[in-house]
């Protein structure tokens, strides 16, 4: 008698609630992503290509309409079947990374190459480095205002000159001699970048600045023959000083690549992955700490930068394909391209909660 009394009161619960909406709720704000109780673990596997479009940088879905988000995904997409491209038709991971940059860089959304951020002098200047796991070898400029792609200027460095970093005119004048495309200072203008250096100049708007406007681009790869790559690119900070330089040409800093750890590729405050060396200390952790790249990159990105005063993220690639990309940003758009050809695209806050 008992069990049927519980029966019918739950029936009229029911009734009392009526029929549930078929309609999908609205996703909640996001939490930060928990570390599970035995440690961090790799955001993915069997990874061979990954890209960033910067981190603090992902949309609200609320505030989105779906042409930006596709624009935004497929930005990441193309970025990811030109280094699938490369791969697959037996291209090793330099290649590779910097096709997916170089992608990125002409892509007006994301901060590097066209759609660069303005100096405070309403100028441009342009940061990018490149590093090959296998030997070390690296390329890197910063400073420069008229090479169209900045990555392939920095990989020109690493294969062509005795040097690792060449800045400002130097650079670009080695760039030219060796026959990449230039442009004139209005080639990197977009509108979106002008209105939000015009509210970074106004105190009265100065926080509405564009989020996008202080990303970075990357890309980190793994080739047929195991070799690592990284590359990174960016447009600096919206309103920067003339001159200014940020991590992403610093080898140590923004990117690192080295086989027997992992390559990396940073986003975040700049000055801050300089004090902090940040890709060269996740690389130091996997090799003389015997961590896992997830601990490692976790310990660096959500622990010791932030205690320096700044955030950001990073992506990370080893040789088993382990894939990880913790940020301590709100948000951090990214993709990653797996060895069987599947492409993951992450551009929302909440599907990219930071960590903690």
């Amino acid at each position: 008698m008992r069990g049927r009394t519980i029966v019918l009161l739950t029936a009229a619960a029911l009734l009392l609630v009526g029929p549930q909406s078929s309609a999908l709720p609205e996703p909640p704000a996001p939490e930060p992503a928990e570390v599970d109780a035995r440690g961090p673990a790799p955001d993915a596997r069997n990874v061979v290509l990954a890209v960033h479009g910067g981190a603090g940088g992902g949309l609200v879905r609320k505030d989105t309409s779906p042409e930006v988000e596709r624009a935004y995904r497929d930005g990441l997409t193309a970025a990811l079947r030109a280094g699938q491209k490369v791969l697959r038709d037996k291209g090793n991971s330099v290649d590779a990374v910097e096709a997916a940059v170089k992608v990125l860089e002409d892509n007006p959304l994301f901060n590097a190459g066209k759609g660069a951020v303005f100096t405070e002098d309403a100028g441009h200047e342009l940061d990018a480095s490149i590093m090959r796991g296998k030997d070390l070898a690296a390329g890197a400029v910063a400073g420069v205002r008229s090479v169209r792609n900045p990555i392939s200027a920095a990989r020109l460095v690493m294969e062509k000159s005795k040097h690792v970093l060449l800045s400002g005119e130097g650079a670009d004048d080695f760039a030219a001699r060796n026959g990449l495309p230039t442009v004139t200072q209005d080639y990197y203008w977009t509108q979106a970048r002008w209105d939000s250096l015009m509210k970074a100049k106004n105190p009265a708007t100065r926080d509405l600045a564009d989020p996008q406007a202080h990303g970075t681009v990357g890309a980190v790869a793994l080739d047929r023959a195991r070799d690592l790559a990284a590359a990174t690119s960016t447009g600096g900070l919206n309103n920067k000083m003339t001159g200014r330089i940020g991590d992403s040409p610093v080898i140590g800093a923004g990117t690192y690549a080295r086989n027997d750890t992992a390559a990396i590729s940073a986003t975040g405050a700049g000055e801050v992955f300089i004090r902090g060396s940040a890709a060269g200390t996740i690389s130091n952790l996997v090799e003389f700490g015997r961590r896992s790249l997830a601990e490692s990159a976790f310990e660096v990105v959500v622990k010791r930068l932030p205690a320096l005063g700044g955030t950001g993220g990073v992506i990370a690639l080893n040789r088993a394909g382990e894939f990880d990309a913790p940020h301590s940003t709100p948000g951090m758009l990214h993709g990653y391209l797996t060895a069987d050809g599947r492409v993951v695209t992450k551009v929302f806050l909440d599907e990219t909660p930071a960590n903690r």
